[in-house]
Formats: structure tokens, sequence, C-alpha cells
């Protein structure tokens, strides 16, 4: 059954090729990187076969930014290390050219069928493959073990909404879970999910999010930002689309004078739209995007900030007091809260975080994190920490305490990811 499954999975993403390829293009026009080098999406690449390379596939931006703390402690643990580094998205590629060095490689993933999988394992032959977090592809993982190919799945996580999708579609997603050789869980409910949707080997290693460390001068900019400022700032922190309006419905109830609401969407292609919601809320703004490293008298006085730069949420943390947390006001699950804590910048959630389950309990427990049933609360609840610097002040120590205390999973990642290669 397993075997026709898998068959009609990848008839179906063989006819839909062409629409995928120009999806690739549409997106294209927003960001430009999507256009870059697409015969890669289809598994091929420019040079050589080559082998040796130890690939670690972080698909978007988030995972990207997770993966360099275990890039970093894989080339402690493999001095010389030639990485392949391969993406899904602009976001993600371009974050990720940061952590190349000399000798290492970036590409895209290809697309999951049968013939462009094969084409990628056969041309880089990597000693071992790492994806990252959730991304687990049958024809992918098939190539990979046809080929003798150990494949990991590091700072694993799987929320039950998830693990109910996989459970619908058992028979293709257990058997591509069975080549996974070792799953590295985030957490221990993690770990029991993972076993439930067919992964054999599972070890919880913890959250790699905690052993990202804020970039130093994007902290030193943002704090430097907050010294213009005469009034205290909430950051409305990777919004989602649709939370904007929630968050400028129940800006437009909050008496004067206000503190400066710094928006930043998560998804760049929205910069453009939010801009337009703000300045519709007859609210004034100044646009990060519009300033170098200082922003103007003008600026200073605006209503509200929009932060439509990529790679500075360290920035746009340290420079404000409380942040919100973007996705948990609408049913997605939330974004990382573990940034924000790292940068001393205590959080308002909303009741949708089951991507980040358990983090969010955590930081709950510290104290460096408070829940709310909806935005409107959650503007209540950061204003009114806003009024009360002792206790806000007191979250901020918590929330950097709390990340300190779970660091190390970069580390034991490592060493069982290394532990797996076998030498030549």
């Amino acid at each position: 059954m397993s075997g026709l499954v898998h068959g009609l999975y990848a008839l179906l993403l063989r006819l839909l090729q062409p629409l995928y390829a120009l999806r690739l293009w549409r997106r294209g026009r927003a960001e430009p990187l999507y256009r870059h080098a697409i015969a890669e999406r289809f598994g091929i690449y420019a040079g050589a076969s080559s082998t040796g390379w130890v690939w670690v596939h972080a698909v978007s931006l988030g995972e990207t930014r997770a993966a360099a703390a275990l890039i970093e402690a894989l080339r402690v643990e493999l001095p010389g290390m030639r990485l392949l580094l391969t993406h899904g998205t602009a976001t993600g590629r371009e974050a990720g050219a940061g952590l190349l060095r000399e000798g290492d490689r970036q590409v895209w993933l290809p697309y999951d069928t049968t013939s462009a999988t094969r084409r990628f394992i056969a041309r880089f032959r990597p000693v071992v493959g790492v994806l990252m977090e959730t991304e687990v592809w049958p024809n992918l993982l098939r190539a990979a073990q046809q080929a003798g190919v150990t494949m990991v799945l590091a700072n694993a996580r799987l929320s039950e909404r998830s693990l109910r999708r996989g459970q619908r579609l058992d028979a293709l997603m257990r058997p591509a879970a069975q080549r996974i050789a070792l799953a590295l869980a985030q957490t221990e409910t993690d770990a029991q999910r993972l076993r439930e949707v067919g992964a054999l080997r599972v070890e919880v290693s913890g959250n790699l999010k905690f052993d990202m460390s804020p970039e130093p001068a994007l902290l030193a900019q943002g704090r430097a930002w907050r010294a213009l400022l005469d009034r205290d700032v909430l950051l409305a922190a990777v919004m989602r689309e649709g939370e904007e309006a929630m968050l400028l419905a129940a800006w437009a109830q909050q008496p004067a004078p206000r503190p400066l609401l710094l928006i930043v969407p998560r998804h760049p292609q929205r910069f453009d739209e939010v801009a337009q919601m703000i300045r519709a809320a007859g609210l004034t703004l100044a646009r990060r995007s519009s300033w170098g490293d200082t922003p103007s008298a003008d600026d200073v006085r605006a209503d509200a900030w929009l932060g439509d730069s990529m790679r500075e949420m360290a920035l746009y943390y340290a420079c404000a007091q409380v942040a919100l947390l973007g996705g948990s006001f609408a049913p997605l699950g939330g974004q990382n809260l573990i940034e924000a804590a790292a940068c001393g910048c205590p959080v308002v959630m909303g009741p949708h975080t089951f991507n980040f389950a358990e983090a969010a309990e955590l930081a709950l427990a510290a104290g460096a994190a408070w829940r709310v049933p909806d935005m409107a609360a959650g503007v209540t609840v950061a204003l009114e920490l806003l009024a009360t610097p002792a206790r806000r002040d007191q979250a901020s120590a918590r929330a950097q305490a709390f990340t300190a205390q779970h660091q190390g999973a970069a580390h034991r990642m490592a060493q069982r990811i290394v532990s797996l290669i076998v030498p030549p």
C-alpha cells in the first residue's frame, strides 16, 4: 500500500512541476532571489560531481538562523569541514550566505521529485545529511537511503496539528520518517510525536534557538535608538497577515500619549501593504529603510515605525522594552520567542503558540512572558508593563536568565551527528 501511495505522490509532483516553476517566477517579482538558479530547483547544478560534503538543509530564515549555532559546533568537531548548505526560501538563502567559509557551497534544495532528488544526491554525495526541524521529504529521504547517505533530523519538532496531518498521510509519511537515521528532538513531547509518525531512533537534545547569540552591534544600535526617544517602545514582532489589523484596531482605543509602536511584519513582500495600513489608521509613519544608522528628528517624532529590513530583529528587540509575539494572535502557532528573551525583551503572546509550545510554557514559568486571550488584551498588558519600569526591568533580567539556562543543544547535536559519519 505504501509503495502505491508513494508512486502516486511522485507522479503528482512530476505533473505539478510547471506550476512550481511558475510560482517561483511569480514570487521573484517581489523577491528576485527566487529567480536565481532555478535549474537547481530541479536537481541541475553547475560543476562536476564531488563528495565529502556535510550537508545541512535549512528551508527558511528561522531554520537558517538556528542552524548557525549547529554549523559552528560541527566545525569544532570536524575541522576543515566542507559545508553544503541548502534552502527553500529567498530569506533563508540570503541569511545563509553569511555562514559560508572558503570551500563551502550554497544551493537550492531540489523540488521533491524522484529524478531531481536523485540528481542532487548523486551530484554532491554527502557524508551526512542534516534536515532542520520539520523537513521530512519522502523522495529526498528515499534517494538518500538508496545512495547510503545517513540522514538526521536536527532540532526536530512536531506540533499536534502536524502529527494529525502526518497520521492522515501515514502510508506516505511513515516510510519517510523511518528512513531518518536519528531524530534529535527539541522536547520529550516532540520526541513522542515523532515516534508516533514512524521515526525509529529519537533522542531529546534541546532547542538550538537557545544557542543563538544576538549580534552585539545590533543590540548596541537598538539601545542607541531607544536613547534617542523620549518615550517607551512597544514592538509588534514578526507579525503575520491579519494581525496588524487587529493591533491597529486595539491601538486606536488607547488614549494619548502612547508609546512608539514598532511593527515588524514576518514577510518582506508585505512591507508596503502594512505601511498603507498604518497610514490609514491615522498614524504618522517612519520606515526603517528610509534611514541609515540613526533616525532623523522627524522619524523620532513619528507615531509608528515600520521595521522593513531583514536580519535586524535583535536591533528591534533591543530598541523595545516589551514585544507582542507575532503568529500567536492568529491561529498560526507563534514565532520564535527565544530570540526576544536572549535580547532581554519580555513578550506578551496570544493563545496560539503550538509551534513553540514548550518554550512558551518555560518562558511563562520563568516570568519572561505573559499569555493573553486576544490582541486587545495583549496591548493592554503590554502597556501596563511599559508603565511599570521596575516590573518590566525584572522581566527583562528573567528573560536573559531563561535563555542562558537552556543553552547547549548545538554541542550535543553536533557530537551525535559526527558520531554517525562513517569514515571513507
